[in-house]
């Protein structure tokens, strides 16, 4: 079951947020960014081994800048980890498929 990761707007980026009963981890990232596209392939990677517990969403930071300003994203990628509505943890810089698992292990697993 290999479900598409969302991508999120300025527009729908806070109720998304609000509603998802999930944890939701959202990758702050931009098309030129080489780490950006190396961190996704990782988050494919892992997705179908988180499906229960979380949702995995992109935001363009270069299409949705209010949202970037809101949580002063300021280098790219920058992942958020969010549980009702709240910040569990911001890690910036790529992440090898290890590193992510073990990053989201600390608090989902």
């Amino acid at each position: 079951m290999n479900k598409n990761i969302q991508h999120l707007t300025d527009k729908n980026f806070k109720d998304y947020i609000l509603n998802c009963k999930k944890y939701i981890l959202v990758d702050f990232w931009a098309n030129w960014c080489a780490p950006c596209r190396s961190l996704s392939v990782n988050l494919k990677k892992i997705q179908n081994e988180y499906i229960n517990n979380l949702e995995i969403v992109k935001v363009d930071i270069e299409k949705n800048s209010n949202t970037a300003l809101k949580y002063s994203i300021q280098s790219i990628p920058t992942l958020i980890l969010f549980k009702n509505n709240k910040v569990l943890k911001i890690k910036t810089g790529f992440l090898s498929k290890e590193d992510l698992k073990f990053f989201l292990d600390k608090y989902i697993k």
